[in-house]
Order: C-alpha cells, then structure tokens, then sequence
C-alpha cells in the first residue's frame, strides 16, 4: 500500500527554489488574458500549469462526454500557452482536459497540440497523455469483491444500482501520474481528470518541494488570478516556492495578492476553508499565516501536510435522466407577484390532472426571489417584477414537450380567490418550449481505495513537433511506451513505470 505523498520521483532535479505561474483557472472556458500570461513568462517560470476541466459544470458534459466549452476558446488556450512554452523551454501541463478530462478531451487536446506545434514549426518535444477513464465493470468488480467504496457528501457507499445508472466515471488522478511523466522526460502533460491541486503540486513534488509547500501552492493557485483583488478572471499569477512558504504575486499590474485576498480563497468552491483532500493525504490550513510582502505580494507559512493512511481516489460518474425543456414566464401584476406561489401551485395542479405525477420532474425557477439559492435565500422577497423559468425533464420527449408547454401556460391562466380581472396577468416571452440538451445526474462521488497511485491512470509518450529526430515519424510513440514505440532512444525514457490501460 503507498503511503505519504505517493511522488515516485526518480529524476527530478531538487531545488532550492520553484516558480509555477498560473495562467487560467479553467482552460478554454472563456479565452485566457495574453498580456499578464507574457509578463508572467518574463519571471522565469520552471512550469506553466492549468486546470481545464470541473465538476462545477455539473453532470451532463462528463455524462454524455462532451465539452462544456467551444473547442476554438480550448484551442486558443492551448495555442498561447504551447507556443510560449515551447519557444523558452517551459515545461507545460494541463489538467482535466476539455472540461471532463475523459478519453475524449485527452485525445482532442493532444490532437490540437500536435497540430499547434505543425502549424507553428515548433522544435521536437515529449507530449505525454495520462488518462483517467474507469469501466463501470472494474468498479463492479470491486464491490463483489467486497472492496469498500465509501461515499461523498452524504451518498452511501457505492451500490450496483449507482452503476447502473451511470453512462460514464473518471477517477480523479493526483499527483503521482504526472510526476511519473516528467521522470519520463515529458515536456508537455496533457491530464484526464485530475486533482486541481495535484496538477501544481506534482511539479513541486518533482523538484524536491515538501508535499505540504507542494499542496498549498496548487490550493492557492488552481484559479488564477481568482486568488487577487480587484475581481479578474483570467489574468495570470505567479507563485514562488521555497520549503515552508509560497509567495504569490499577480502578473496583472492592477491586481494584489493580498493576505485576504489569498486567506479569501481558500474558501472557493469549498464547504470549509481549513483543509484540502488530495488522493495522497489532506493539506491542513487551520496553521496559515499570511504575511504582506509589500502591495502586491502576500508570503504565506504554516500550512500542513498529513499523509493518508491508505491512498485513494475519488471517483465521479453521471447518467441520463432525460430530455429537458424550458419556458420563460414574466409576472409583473403587483398581486400576482406577491402570490406567485398559488400560481404555481394552480399550474401544478392542472399538469397533475392531465399527465399524473409521476415519470416526469416539473421545476419552477423564480428569479427574483429564490432562484439562486433556493431555500436557503435568507430573503425571499421578490421584487417588483419575477421572471419564471420552468424547467420540465421527461424521457419522452413529446410528453416533455407537452407538459413543459401546460406547466408554461397555466400560469396565465391560474385562478386566484380574490381575482377581479378579466386578462392573464403571466408575460410568456415566447410560447415557444425550448428543449435544451438532456438532463443528467451526478451518480457516483465516491473514494475507490488502490494500492497503486498509477494502477489506474494509464499513459502514452510520444513525439511531436515540426523537426523530429531522425526517423522518427509523426506520433511516435503512440500507446504503451517503452521498447520499439520509437522513443526509446531518449536517455530518460524507460525510468517510468508505464501502464497499459487496465
């Protein structure tokens, strides 16, 4: 069983000193910022690293595997960043690739690579792809072996159930993958899915950092420029390491990294701001201490790092519900704002009358009022005018269409004890019915114990670029590496534990 930080690391150069710059926290999700990205470069980073995939975009693009983002914004990412590298020499990675970080967003961006680097005559260099992708029968198997696979968030532990109702699972790889591909001698890491902190940490982890200084530098840094004050996305930011502290400075000349910007963060996208749990062990925050360098720079000690007693992964899976259709309403009549709820409870009704209550989910979105947090909004007044959003998700499609169309509808036509009028008080914005890609669920979140932090993270080598070595054709390499891929002449190539898809 792998203990500790997991790192095999074999042949990477322990330093006094790391500098990881940041350049977006989400590649290809909207086009990064150029200009701070080449100020960045001018400060001599050792890696350039970017996360470009989430579970914040919820199930659908993991479910139904497809990108969340146009592929021209990933390919501009890609682009920059690739070109910039490659012409100083920076090593480049990139996480959870195309937004799911499956096959399919590994393969598509090692595909845009090498045609970035045709295209823009770049020098030969090793592009590795790590994939993350789990067959449901391996977790099958699993349980009727009895392994225990525990759950997140309140899920149970896993059931064959939540299987079958799974299209599709990731295992969040952490860091020990990619630090196995730059002992590999890779220049470029193309990630599945992966921990947004792993994907910082690995490189430290390979340049001799301790895990603790590592994970703190991939929490705080996963988001770009999230991390500074003024609020700007996609600008880059740079963080210095040295054993025990991480200092963070924006490369955007109208930001700060100030101690409460970076202490501020620790909170993103996280239930508590205290701890970060990597496949590997847990980041402990609770001992942080952020000191102001000068305006624009906050150095940050204190952080922990507790090894995990057994190493494991999260495993994330979605599956169809089915298709979805929308309607837009507007209420302005100052009497039915104020009793939207009866309105919706009439429309309800009247759906129930005709199509039952069942194999169909019906949601009224009242903007407005609650539509953000839902229950939890702590002042649930509406304002002078609502917008509704109804939501219907059915598997068939042409009785989600006709229920979406009545649930729209009733709310014109809702009685309300009291009502003199003689007109419907609803505005439809259009009595179109808009069906909307199909619906998904989150199945799986759960944590998968293994033995080997590689076992399931299977990686290709190859070459790429304009000019390759001699004999050497175009995606050499392809596949399992080692012996006869056409890379073995690369003095690094066979130190790596390589992995053929289980």
């Amino acid at each position: 069983m792998t203990t500790g930080t997991g790192a095999r690391r074999t042949s990477g150069r322990p330093r006094a000193e790391v500098r990881l710059l940041a350049p977006t926290g989400h590649l290809g999700f909207t086009p990064l910022e150029k200009d701070s990205f080449l100020a960045g470069l001018e400060r001599d980073p050792d890696f350039v690293v970017a996360d470009s995939g989430s579970c914040d975009i919820g199930p659908y693009p993991l479910g139904a595997d497809q990108p969340a983002s146009p592929p021209a914004w990933q390919y501009h990412d890609l682009e920059l960043l690739l070109v910039e590298t490659r012409r100083r020499g920076i090593p480049l990675i990139i996480g959870s690739a195309s937004d799911t970080g499956t096959r399919r967003g590994v393969d598509l961006y090692a595909r845009m690579v090498a045609g970035i680097a045709d295209r823009h005559g770049l020098p030969p260099f090793r592009l590795a792809c790590i994939y993350s992708d789990v067959p449901l029968e391996r977790l099958r198997r699993l349980l009727d072996a009895g392994v225990p696979i525990r759950g997140l968030d309140g899920r149970p532990p896993l059931r064959p159930a939540d299987l079958d109702r799974t299209s599709r699972a990731v295992a969040v790889m952490g860091a020990e993958p990619i630090v196995t591909a730059l002992d590999a001698g890779a220049d470029v890491v193309i990630c599945g899915r992966a921990s947004d902190a792993a994907i910082f940490a690995a490189p430290a982890l390979w340049c001799g950092m301790p895990a603790a200084t590592a994970y703190y530098a991939g929490k705080v840094l996963e988001c770009a420029s999230f991390c500074a004050e003024p609020f700007m996305a996609k600008e880059s930011v740079l963080g210095i390491l040295r054993p025990g502290e991480v200092v963070v400075e924006p490369m955007h000349p109208a930001q700060r990294c100030t101690p409460a910007s970076l202490a501020g963060h620790a909170l993103y996208e996280r239930a508590t701001p205290f701890f970060e749990h990597v496949p590997a062990g847990v980041l402990d925050m609770r001992g942080c201490v952020y000191q102001a360098l000068d305006q624009r720079r906050t150095r940050v000690t204190g952080f922990q790092f507790r090894p995990a007693a057994s190493y494991a992964v999260k495993v994330e899976g979605a599956g169809p519900v089915g298709e979805r259709f929308l309607a837009l309403a507007g209420l302005r009549d100052p009497e039915l704002v104020r009793r939207v709820d009866e309105a919706v409870a009439w429309a309800r009704r009247k759906v129930a009358e005709r199509y039952g209550t069942a194999g169909y989910e019906l949601y009224y979105h009242v903007y407005g009022r609650n539509a953000v947090m839902g229950e939890m909004e702590p002042e649930p007044r509406p304002g002078h005018e609502v917008g509704l959003v109804v939501e219907v998700v059915c598997p068939d499609p042409d009785r989600g269409r006709e229920i979406c169309t009545m649930a729209a509808r009733q709310l014109f036509y809702a009685r309300m004890e009291g009502r003199t009028g003689t007109a419907g008080r609803a505005a439809l914005m259009t009595d179109e019915v808009l069906r909307a890609r199909p619906a998904y669920r989150w199945t799986l979140n759960h944590v998968v114990p293994l033995d080997d932090p590689l076992s399931w993270f299977p990686m290709t080598l190859r070459w790429v670029g304009a000019m390759r070595p001699a004999g050497v054709p175009v995606g050499a390499g392809a596949g399992r590496t080692g012996p006869g891929t056409g890379v073995t002449g690369h003095p690094r190539v066979g130190e790596a534990a390589w992995h053929a898809p289980a």
